[in-house]
């Protein structure tokens, strides 16, 4: 008795940062992810998927300090853990003590194991190769609102080809996804790191290129005050951050700002490749059709992420306070991380979960996602169950989604289950309809009621 007492008093509960997902949002999730697969495969891009977990040093030291900071171990069991290292933790060598009871870890991105498939299984590849991948991803983050700890990346890359191409092709994807999804008010920022490169070059820099962008990256959360602050911390000269400060206030058109930083990187190579880059993408791309105000160059972007070395995308929702809803950047190195040179490669992921948030806040999920079950039979008894059941497996061999209800319950019951799941029409079937061989249907929205053939349900609805 006890023991029942202590089960009763123990509520259930999840993990901080994650979510259980009812129906009706499943539904509203699965048409985001059916929205950008179809556009992914319109594009020639191949499924693909990878474990959860991976090897540790697989992962580490791939997304800069702070990323490092956010993978999540999994602990050694068993024997394993008899290796433990406990000098380390004795020594407070916490790295190494972590290293010795944990050697693998769940993905942090899709980007990195996707980069380790590639070397894995490069001799069963076509090159350029295009995948794309839809799975969960865990960050040990702080959970707030857009910020969870286990996620899921919708990415598109392709690697084996360093052509411009591509980065034009997936601008192109993200305007089509957002605009199919009727996102329409949105932002496509992009940059080089070829320029920021330039950038540290041009303020005698070069080695601290990283800890640089990590910190502009930051000017839109904690402004330029705070960006100055980090690269004073940081350990950047004096001299260096007086020369960056003309780059905080840089406005006017892309091609206005660009010509700017013309000025500003005409003493590094690698900086004006960056901006040859930039301007060729922006151009192909307004050339294509996409509007001009929505892809925008911002020279501070820069993702924090230590292995882009070319493009680099961020796009917004402009009229709803949530960070970005997708991003991205070429990475022409990353597969020389597991030992395969030479293998360019560039890639976009979109953030379901925020674009969900998005979406709900604007109101702009159709009825259509949400609607699971098209027809409901009511059941009025054995023999009008029957008959229902015949009819049932006629509308779902024309594929139409139906259930018929499992009891001759009360009407308003069975009415109010139809309601309750947003059913559009509701077929009965009594003792006249037996007879007759026709059914009576009913659209749940305008009330209108008619008997017919069934045919004429399934012509209505297919």
């Amino acid at each position: 008795m006890l023991d029942t007492i202590h089960d009763m008093s123990t509520k259930p509960s999840i993990v901080k940062g994650t979510r259980d997902f009812l129906p009706d949002t499943m539904a509203k999730r699965n048409y985001i992810f059916d929205t950008i697969k179809a556009s992914f495969q319109k594009y020639g891009f191949l499924p693909i998927e990878t474990p959860s977990m991976e090897k540790t040093d697989t992962l580490l030291g791939k997304y800069g300090e702070e990323g490092d900071r956010l993978i999540f171990r999994i602990l050694s069991n068993g024997d394993q853990l008899k290796k433990a290292d406990t000098n380390a933790l004795a020594d407070e060598n916490l790295p190494r003590f972590a290293n010795s009871i944990s050697d693998k870890a769940l993905r942090y991105d899709l980007t990195v194991p996707f980069a380790r498939f590639v070397v894995q299984n490069q001799n069963d590849l076509s090159f350029p190769f295009k995948r794309f991948q839809i799975q969960p991803v865990w960050r040990a983050d702080r959970p707030q609102r857009g910020r969870y700890r286990e996620f899921y990346q919708c990415d598109a890359d392709v690697v084996g080809s360093d052509s411009l191409v591509y980065e034009i092709e997936l601008v192109q994807i993200f305007d089509e996804v957002l605009t199919n999804l009727q996102l329409t008010d949105f932002s496509i920022k992009i940059n080089n790191r070829k320029i920021l490169s330039g950038i540290a070059e041009v303020c005698g820099e070069e080695e601290n290129i990283v800890p640089i962008t990590v910190a502009i990256d930051k000017l839109d959360k904690i402004g330029k005050e705070g960006v100055i602050k980090e690269l004073v911390n940081r350990g950047i000269s004096e001299d260096a951050i007086q020369k960056i400060d003309p780059l905080f206030s840089l406005n006017g058109s892309n091609t206005e700002k660009l010509n700017s930083l013309k000025d500003f990187l005409a003493d590094s190579e690698i900086g004006l490749k960056g901006i040859e880059e930039l301007e060729y993408v922006i151009n192909e791309a307004s050339d294509l059709g996409l509007e001009k105000a929505k892809l925008e160059f911002e020279v501070t972007l820069a993702r924090g992420l230590n292995y882009y070395t070319g493009a680099i995308f961020e796009v917004s929702a402009n009229n709803v306070q949530i960070g970005s809803i997708c991003g991205g950047g070429r990475y022409d190195d990353l597969t020389a991380l597991f030992g395969l040179k030479g293998m360019s490669g560039v890639g976009i992921s979109f953030g379901a979960d925020r674009i969900y948030d998005v979406l709900e806040e604007l109101d702009l999920f159709p009825k259509s996602a949400t609607i699971s079950t098209k027809v409901l039979f009511i059941n009025f008894g054995e023999a009008e169950q029957k008959q229902s059941m015949i009819y049932a497996k006629q509308l779902r061999e024309a594929g139409i989604s139906c259930e018929v209800y499992p009891s001759s319950a009360k009407m308003k019951k069975q009415m109010k289950y139809g309601n309750d799941r947003s059913i559009p029409y509701v077929v009965m079937i009594g003792s006249d309809e037996l007879e007759s061989g026709k059914i009576t249907y009913k659209n749940m929205e305008s009330g209108e009621q008619q008997t017919a053939e069934l045919q004429s349900l399934i012509t209505k609805l297919s």
